[in-house]
């Protein structure tokens, strides 16, 4: 397989692949039952609405998407500085081990540093030791000080 992942940031015509991708994670994160986006919504909520309510960076590999982080910008914070939320990162099965996802949240960290990010928060599931340990590997740290809540409506 060709390693040659260029990092970049997702367009609109990427928008039926993200959707896969998605949905991949969907299942791979044990959520497929809820899970209710479309093509049409990825388009019309990253791409077409201004502001968006997503951003995207994809790893493209021969013009194949191999993998995507999907974020959003918290722009009010006690430091008066905005935060960078990572809601989604995945990788396809037959990209995994060649470090995209560490490329692809290199490329986050730069947009952090772009945009006056104080930092970059996200979420991993318990039963994600593989995850955890991937986050932990690139100097993240578990914030243990704040216990996470839903509210659902």
């Amino acid at each position: 397989m060709n390693t040659d992942i260029i990092i970049r940031k997702a367009v609109e015509p990427d928008s039926e692949k993200l959707w896969v991708l998605m949905e991949q994670l969907a299942v791979f994160e044990n959520y497929i039952d809820s899970f209710e986006i479309t093509p049409e919504i990825v388009k019309e909520s990253g791409f077409r609405k201004s502001p968006p309510d997503f951003y995207c960076l994809v790893a493209e590999n021969e013009n194949q998407i191999a993998g995507m982080l999907v974020y959003y910008f918290l722009p009010y914070t006690a430091q008066n500085k905005p935060v960078i939320y990572m809601k989604e990162l995945y990788v396809e099965e037959n990209y995994r081990g060649q470090k995209i996802g560490e490329q692809l949240m290199n490329a986050l960290k730069t947009e952090a540093i772009i945009n006056n990010c104080s930092q970059i928060k996200w979420t991993v599931a318990p039963w994600n030791k593989s995850g955890q340990n991937f986050y932990e590997r690139l100097g993240a740290k578990e914030n243990k000080d704040w216990l996470n809540y839903e509210w659902k409506v």
